[in-house]
């Protein structure tokens, strides 16, 4: 048994390091090759480290012994890298040890990508940069959340005040956000915080349709055998259910049971899976939850 699970934690501990990497290229793409080129800016902390180097190269770009200025010493990845550092310190306290030590590796490898890949500028357009930028990027930050690795960031004050309130960022996000676009408006023109706001937009949308464990759905199970269904549910899930008893089907007036839970999206091919091996017969409606109040099992965040 102990071999067993030193193998499982070694092959996540695989995925978490590949899923690390792969979001380090793909965030090295999307700002050398789509956002800086076309004047667009990122959401988060990536877009506050753009801004900062973008204001050193403009105002404090100052000459060096030795003839290196200060954009070279302090480009966008060193300053995605420094701006991270408090956010580290929080997590290890607050998140856990081995997503801390995931999560600096991440933004690690980033600080490195950003600056040993030179992609060709296929375009400045920024409408066009923008849109590739956001897709790029949202795939990349999408997947490492799937592998329970942050990329830095507001990710990690997201998980802290959701462990503590069990209230989402979702406002502090936006409000950061929104500073950053008024910043790129002054800082290139308003046509460009337009499309910075569409960027951000879209890298949100492709984040949401890859990690969707944060998104929760209520189900319903209509089924003739509850005892089955419910145990494979137990035991594979680990999810609470809700029983309704002497209920009737209209079509065959025959009894049944209604079943109700909550899980994540994530989950929702595993019931489908555990619901039909129970009961092939069984009918299983599922709508999104707009809130959840009371108890509901997480994986904890390690």
């Amino acid at each position: 048994m102990q071999e067993l699970d030193r193998l499982i934690r070694r092959h996540q501990n695989w995925s978490r390091l590949s899923a690390a990497f792969l979001y380090a290229v793909c965030v090295s793409v999307a700002l050398n090759m789509f956002w800086e080129p076309g004047g667009v800016y990122a959401s988060g902390i990536t877009g506050a480290a753009q801004l900062i180097a973008a204001v050193v190269q403009r105002w404090f770009n100052f000459a060096l012994p030795g003839g290196m200025k200060m954009s070279d010493i302090f480009p966008t990845g060193t300053w995605l890298f420094l701006l991270n550092v408090p956010l580290f310190i929080l997590a290890w306290r607050k998140i856990g040890h081995r997503f801390t030590m995931f999560t600096f590796l991440a933004v690690v490898f980033s600080t490195i990508m950003l600056r040993l890949i030179h992609v060709p500028t296929l375009t400045t357009d920024p409408i066009i940069c923008g849109i590739f930028g956001a897709v790029v990027n949202g795939f990349g930050t999408g997947f490492a959340l799937r592998n329970n690795i942050s990329t830095g960031g507001l990710d990690i004050l997201g998980i802290v005040i959701r462990k503590r309130t069990g209230s989402s960022i979702g406002q502090v996000n936006i409000a950061f956000n929104v500073v950053i676009v008024i910043l790129a408006g002054a800082m290139y023109s308003w046509p460009h915080a337009l499309v910075s706001a569409l960027s951000i937009f879209i890298n949100g949308r492709i984040i949401d349709s890859l990690y969707t464990r944060q998104q929760r759905l209520q189900v319903m199970i209509v089924t003739a055998k509850p005892h089955e269904v419910i145990n494979t549910i137990q035991s594979e899930l680990r999810h609470g259910i809700t029983i309704v008893h002497d209920v009737e089907g209209a079509f065959k007036h025959e009894e049944k049971t209604i079943l109700f839970t909550v899980i994540s999206r994530a989950e929702m091919y595993d019931l489908g899976s555990a619901v039909k091996k129970a009961d092939k017969y069984a009918f299983v409606s599922m709508t999104e939850a707009v809130k959840i109040m009371g108890r509901f099992y997480e994986p904890q965040i390690r």
